[in-house]
């Protein structure tokens, strides 16, 4: 029979801390682990969301993964950017999409291919 890790609680994984450094993280952010080699001294859980940042994924996936709580590895993501360990970009606008007629043009250049 396995044994379960213990349970910590998530204000001794934040070290009491509400809110992430730097800016917010919203669900549908697109975090990555960044290239980096020798990562040394981080906790479990930290090491946790860098291997599911591996191929980029949004902070819900990651929540979810992880088996942390949202709050907590919001948190601990903006630990992760401190340390610069993972890059981190917001979702597409609609504004930063490109518009139909561009897409139809292109669609119909592949047809003619």
């Amino acid at each position: 029979m396995t044994e379960e890790p213990p349970l910590l609680r998530p204000y001794t994984l934040t070290r009491g801390r509400t809110r992430p450094s730097g800016p917010e993280f919203d669900l549908v952010t697109i975090v990555r682990a960044l290239p980096v080699t020798g990562v040394t001294g981080l906790p479990p859980e930290q090491l946790r969301i860098l291997k599911a940042c591996q191929t980029p994924s949004s902070v819900a996936d990651i929540a979810s993964d992880s088996g942390l709580s949202l709050n907590v590895v919001r948190i601990l993501l903006g630990d992760l950017r401190e340390q610069r360990l993972i890059a981190a970009r917001p979702p597409a606008t609609v504004a930063q999409l490109p518009e139909e007629r561009i897409l139809r043009e292109l669609i119909q250049g592949l047809h003619a291919l």
